[in-house]
């Protein structure tokens, strides 16, 4: 019997597979009950900047870690981020979560700041 994180885990794996594959920098999302984090990683894994709602700047902004608002502040902040350090399109990692509420949330609002998917 396989439990639900191990079969997240699975799927998140058949993704960073596909993405090793092209090569293209990666726009990771994690989420727990509490908060929300995105990273971007170079194609050799190295982490190039990341967002979450545990930053002090965030959490003024945010009045609770884990809803779509706060989801849409971080896309938001990892999409300014990364234009900051020139940085146009990624290919997105929803890590096995489904693309649905805050990880949608996310998504969205870093394709309305500028970046592409």
């Amino acid at each position: 019997m396989i439990d639900k994180n191990t079969a997240r885990l699975r799927r998140a794996a058949q993704t960073r597979r596909k993405i090793h594959q092209l090569a293209a920098v990666r726009l990771a999302v994690h989420r727990t009950n509490a908060h929300i984090y995105a990273q971007l990683c170079s194609p050799d894994g190295r982490v190039l900047t990341s967002a979450s709602t545990l930053e002090k700047e965030v959490r003024a902004k945010v009045a609770k870690g884990s809803n779509k608002d706060a989801a849409a502040a971080i896309g938001k902040r990892i999409a300014e981020k990364a234009k900051g350090l020139g940085i146009q399109a990624v290919a997105f990692d929803r890590s096995g979560y489904r693309y649905h509420g805050r990880v949608k949330a996310l998504a969205e609002a870093a394709r309305e700041a500028g970046l592409k998917f």
